[in-house]
């Protein structure tokens, strides 16, 4: 049984179950069940109260507004957000790190993330902000972690042995074989974009790997049919982790999935859980992401009002300094949420939280996930609503099924197992 509120889970005898479902179909008095399973509405986990802005705990810098590809469903037009390509310099990057320790809790970890576009187009001052903040946390009294997004074409030695080197969480964008991957990812200037991925994969193997190395898939609809063998081909090259992103906002509504793709995507999905559900029951590894992350927010009970962490714990900062609530709404006044040099506009961070609460919102305040889900990611939601809802309580239906079965036959991978150890930089993943 799954309590929506504080996302708990129960194995319930015989008796105990028989008598929830007459007491589900109003043929039973539920006073004794509220008893067991201390459903007390006056103490809800989540009360509808919306979070009060807290301490900053994350920032990602947009370092470079410009990219060397040309992906048609790219939210960031080519790192541009709609303007010109620009590039944030040093002093803005120091600045920027300088306000996430003054606005984080004493002795806190903070994430410095590193965003595009190609992040690695500004590398100076990717590799001299990543030291400076290692030194400013360090001076301060705050552990700092990493994580840089990239395309990987334009990897170096130098890029590599500085992932390795510090605490770096690596996401690497992958669309599949060399096919799949050059027909949805094309170079500017030409060639293919997966062999530059390869070489950059063979820098990791000669020169060390980060501490975690992702491979992030998008999803658009004539990838839909292939995630079996894009998840293969990902764990394959050797990636810690492989997770699929499903594309619902796109410049190009082509490649945005429409209502007939979620289906077609629920079966994919469920499909590529099924193969490592059967790996982990075997006692092998299967790092199927969206998996994995399930497994770990359901072992947790997490149980949360938002999707992510956006104008709570985490702002994104664009090249010239804006605070925004989030690396996808970056340049977007609706969403701007103050600048690293005059500190964040907690005004702002407030009335997003409070309007963007689950609770607060049609259809999620009725839907069992909503305490899973948070209500979808922000961006796609303003962008195109919440076409995927079917899609997400199914996908949603697997995971507990499968999470019960295997705590049942291998409750020691969620002692030692991977869920425990991924921290996405927005402090929460969404299941989608």
């Amino acid at each position: 049984m799954l309590v929506v509120d504080g996302s708990r889970i129960y194995d319930l005898d015989e008796t105990t179950a028989a008598a929830l479902t007459r007491a589900l179909d109003g043929q039973g008095d539920a006073t004794e069940l509220n008893r067991i399973f201390a459903l007390d509405s006056t103490k809800r986990r989540i009360d509808g109260t919306p979070l009060a802005p807290p301490p900053l705990h994350a920032i990602s810098l947009t370092v470079a507004q410009s990219c060397n590809m040309g992906c048609g469903y790219c939210y960031a037009d080519e790192g541009r957000f709609g303007g010109a390509r620009r590039m944030m310099c040093e002093e803005t990057a120091r600045a920027t790190v300088d306000r996430l320790l003054a606005e984080a809790a004493p002795g806190a970890t903070v994430v410095v993330g590193f965003m595009g576009g190609e992040p690695l187009l500004n590398r100076r001052v990717v590799h001299a902000t990543a030291r400076y903040a290692v030194q400013a946390a360090a001076a301060s009294g705050h552990a700092v972690r990493f994580t840089i997004t990239t395309n990987g074409t334009v990897l170096k030695e130098e890029d590599v042995k500085l992932f390795s080197e510090l605490p770096f969480t690596v996401a690497v964008s992958l669309d599949g074989d060399r096919a799949m991957h050059d027909a949805t990812r094309p170079l500017l200037g030409g060639g293919s974009s997966y062999d530059r991925l390869i070489a950059g994969m063979r820098l990791f193997e000669r020169h060390g790997r980060p501490q975690h190395l992702a491979a992030r898939v998008t999803v658009t609809p004539p990838l839909i049919d292939k995630l079996g063998d894009v998840l293969e081909h990902g764990i394959g090259l050797g990636f810690d982790e492989v997770g699929f992103a499903a594309v619902l906002s796109s410049p190009d509504p082509r490649l945005a999935l429409g209502g007939e793709d979620f289906p077609r995507l629920l079966n994919a999905m469920v499909n590529c859980g099924e193969t490592a559900l059967a790996e982990l029951k075997a006692g092998r590894s299967y790092p199927f992401g969206n998996f994995e992350t399930a497994l770990g927010e359901l072992h947790r009970g997490s149980h949360r009002p938002y999707p992510c962490g956006a104008a709570a714990g985490y702002l994104s900062a664009s090249s010239d300094g804006g605070l925004f609530a989030c690396h996808r709404f970056v340049d977007d006044p609706k969403f701007a949420m103050g600048d690293v040099r005059t500190g964040p506009d907690h005004g702002a961070r407030a009335l997003m939280l409070a309007e963007r609460h689950v609770d607060r919102m049609d259809p999620c305040r009725q839907c069992w996930a909503r305490y899973l889900c948070g209500g979808g990611c922000h961006h796609e939601v303003v962008s195109r609503g919440r076409p995927g809802c079917d899609y997400i309580r199914g996908w949603l239906q697997f995971c507990l099924r499968a999470y019960v079965e295997l705590l049942d036959s291998r409750p020691e991978y969620f002692v030692n197992g991977r869920p425990e150890q991924l921290t996405p930089l927005s402090t929460a993943t969404t299941f989608d």
